[in-house]
């Protein structure tokens, strides 16, 4: 019986307990095991602070009815004392106040120079904007035009280049030409030639134009260094080609004058090659040309390109081989032919004439009868 109240007193949990702020306005009576929550709750707190406030008051209370006891003299003494403290701890707070104000309005000023500062900054700027923005426009206007300029002017360069080139090729034309119906072809470069027309990137080259005389015909050769329609691949090509001449209104056609090619052996050999035709007159080839060249016409199977692909043959020396084209006028024997091409190209033409003349006639001293001459290739014209 006496555990059972000593538990009831000291651990029961069901049991009702008051608070122990109850004298202060708290809750009457709380479960045992409610009371940790209890006091942890805004009510219990509220209470608690109250409490310290009245205490505070009564102290406070206290303390004042102490002071107003006092001695009077004491009081005032007390009061100059603390009044005196308090007007130099005044000034001197005042003094620091005044420092910091004058270092803030010197802060200030240096601000607002600033400001300033940066306020005629910003309208140079804005000027140097101004004035790069109008240049850059009017820059980006002369480019324009420029660009306007250099897209008309591209299709004259191009047209002005193409007349160069024109030019360039007549003035080294001229280098070579002749007028007394023979042309010695100097080829250079020979095996890019030769690969060119292998490739067929440039199948034919032309030689530069030469004259039967200096009002008279005006002639070129055309060679196929890889062949030419069934000689293709097989011989070189060589032709005839009759221009349009300044002189043809006076001119006599068609053309009917015999044709000699000669590939020069290069070596003291001189074993040339040397091929002729007669012009077919019914050929279109021959007629007087109406336009800047006629349809060249010639020999397709002149040369075998074995003879010029052999190491060391005596046609191709340093890239360069030579043709001789030679119109003949006069009716020239065959054999009178060779002595002619046998000559030295560096005599004068007068001499090699005058050279060619003397043979004739040393040749008419032995042969009292003329003897008949072997007919002439037939000459193949190009479609």
């Amino acid at each position: 019986m006496v555990r059972l109240d000593e538990h009831k007193q000291k651990e029961c949990t069901k049991i009702t307990v008051p608070c122990a702020l109850k004298e202060y306005v708290c809750l009457d009576s709380i479960c045992r095991g409610e009371l940790q929550e209890h006091y942890l709750s805004d009510i219990h707190q509220k209470v608690i602070i109250s409490i310290i406030r009245r205490f505070l008051s009564k102290e406070t209370n206290e303390q004042h009815e102490r002071v107003s006891g006092m001695d009077i003299d004491m009081a005032e003494r007390a009061f100059s004392s603390i009044l005196t403290t308090t007007n130099r701890n005044t000034s001197t707070q005042i003094q620091e106040i005044c420092e910091t104000i004058n270092i803030l309005a010197s802060g200030i000023q240096t601000l607002n120079d600033d400001a300033q500062r940066f306020n005629n900054e910003s309208i140079r700027l804005q000027n140097s904007i101004k004035s790069v923005t109008e240049e850059f426009s009017s820059i980006k206007l002369s480019i324009q035009e420029q660009s306007s300029f250099l897209d008309d002017f591209e299709p004259k360069q191009n047209i002005l280049q193409q007349d160069v080139a024109s030019l360039k090729q007549k003035i080294d034309d001229m280098q070579y030409v002749s007028y007394d119906g023979t042309l010695i072809w100097k080829i250079t470069s020979f095996h890019e030639k030769m690969m060119d027309a292998q490739s067929e990137r440039q199948t034919s080259i032309y030689s530069p134009p030469f004259y039967s005389s200096v009002t008279g015909y005006k002639m070129r050769a055309r060679l196929y260094l890889n062949g030419d329609g069934n000689a293709r691949r097989t011989h070189v090509s060589l032709f005839f080609v009759l221009m349009r001449g300044p002189n043809d209104a006076i001119l006599k056609f068609p053309f009917s004058y015999k044709v000699t090619f000669c590939l020069h052996d290069q070596t003291p050999t001189q074993r040339h090659i040397i091929d002729s035709f007669r012009p077919d007159i019914k050929s279109n080839s021959f007629q007087r040309p109406r336009s800047e060249m006629n349809i060249a016409s010639g020999i397709p199977k002149f040369l075998p390109l074995t003879m010029i692909q052999q190491e060391g043959n005596p046609y191709i020396r340093d890239d360069t081989m030579f043709i001789k084209v030679i119109v003949d006028f006069d009716g020239m024997s065959k054999a009178l032919l060779s002595y002619a091409l046998n000559l030295n190209p560096g005599f004068p033409m007068h001499i090699q004439q005058l050279m060619i003349k003397q043979e004739t006639e040393r040749k008419t001293q032995q042969q009292p009868q003329q003897t008949p001459t072997l007919p002439a290739n037939r000459p193949v014209t190009l479609m």
